[in-house]
């Protein structure tokens, strides 16, 4: 597998964006926005856990699109958290708004952030949603 399907640029953007304080609160503050079904999804969320789960839920989902097996079982459970019968239901027609929102966050947080790879986390995150939403 060639480096460019790797995501190893995704992984460096993604680290460009953590170091900068905010990014994932940011993140919720775009997708809280983006869809009115979304804000109420997370009325009784504890936001110091939450923020944890998606930090490291986008370092998976960075590693699945890249075919890891490694993450593969993770990425499937998390995937099931969020289907119709687990603990956090989200509809597959709402993940367009999550992509959406982290490419805004990306742009705002990763100043080396040009088209071609928001281009490449829009590819990234689409094979991840496209399981989630399979799994639904």
């Amino acid at each position: 597998m060639s480096a460019q399907d790797q995501y190893y640029d995704l992984q460096q953007s993604y680290g460009r964006c953590l170091i900068r304080k905010g990014f994932i609160e940011r993140f919720y503050e775009i997708f809280m926005a983006s869809h009115p079904d979304v804000a109420p999804m997370f009325a009784r969320t504890d936001f110091q856990k939450q923020r944890l789960a998606l930090r490291r839920g986008i370092s998976v989902a960075i590693f699945y699109a890249a075919g890891s097996a490694v993450v593969k079982r993770t990425s499937e459970q998390m995937a099931d958290v969020h289907a119709r019968a687990g603990r956090t239901p989200v509809r597959p027609e709402l993940y367009p708004y999550w992509i959406d929102s982290l490419l805004r966050a990306v742009r705002e947080f990763d100043e080396q952030a040009d088209e071609a790879l928001l281009a490449r986390w829009r590819q990234a995150m689409q094979a991840v949603t496209g399981m989630f939403g399979a799994r639904y």
